[in-house]
């Protein structure tokens, strides 16, 4: 929950005025309020995300938006399933699957948030939690092309603290085996699992040489200048 017109235009111009390695992806996921505003500074080679929608089109769900309206303004990717979403707001696994699957049917991509607590973590629990969370997406989600899944160690958004390269290339892999042998190799294969947990353009060239990371959420860097360089990490 950050931004406001003028910072966002900022950021907007950063973004258009700089040269951006033509090989990655840009995504932005700015408030649902200055999506419109966003899709219209930046250039069409950068898409915009909600950050959360709703699991049916429309209806009596006050303080909602659905995927159907995102699209309506402009954006091409939802966020769902994110750390706080599942931690502050209590959403359950089985309902962000239903967000995703009715996100998808509606047209819009999907990157699907997993990871877990610094507790669970310790507890060794973390292959444990990310294929239960994988587990409840893989129920709803048959068709996963514009599916991108982002890994996010809790403990490490905000904290300052970040996953090692090799913590993080380690839960990807985990991650690409449990897709072998719960969805299909050819998923595996081509599903891009992103990394995001305090990314900074300090991190972002050693966890961009990891075989398994694919590309990177981030968080609080992405309002600085710095944006760029972790665009061109693999540059």
């Amino acid at each position: 929950m950050n931004g406001d017109q003028k910072s966002i235009a900022e950021i907007c111009k950063t973004l258009s005025d700089a040269s951006l390695d033509a090989n990655t992806e840009v995504v932005i996921g700015c408030p649902a309020i200055y999506l419109m505003y966003a899709r219209n500074l930046l250039p069409c080679s950068i898409g915009v995300a909600g950050q959360n929608a709703y699991k049916v089109a429309k209806g009596a769900f006050t303080g909602e938006i659905s995927p159907a309206m995102l699209k309506d303004i402009g954006a091409d990717w939802v966020i769902l399933g994110h750390s706080e979403r599942r931690a502050i707001f209590n959403e359950s696994d089985d309902l962000i699957a239903e967000k995703a699957e009715h996100a998808l049917a509606e047209g819009l991509k999907v990157i699907a948030c997993i990871g877990e607590t610094l507790e669970e973590r310790e507890a060794g629990k973390t292959n444990e939690v990310v294929a239960r969370q994988m587990c409840a997406y893989a129920k709803k989600i048959k068709d996963w092309k514009n599916v991108v899944v982002a890994y996010e160690p809790v403990w490490a958004i905000g904290t300052g603290k970040t996953a090692t390269p090799d913590q993080a290339q380690e839960v990807h892999a985990f991650l690409r085996k449990w897709l072998v042998d719960n969805v299909s190799q050819a998923v595996s294969d081509s599903l891009r699992i992103q990394y995001g947990g305090s990314v900074t353009a300090a991190n972002a060239k050693e966890l961009a040489k990891k075989p398994d990371i694919d590309g990177f959420l981030v968080g609080g860097a992405s309002l600085k200048p710095e944006f760029v360089e972790i665009i061109n990490a693999r540059k």
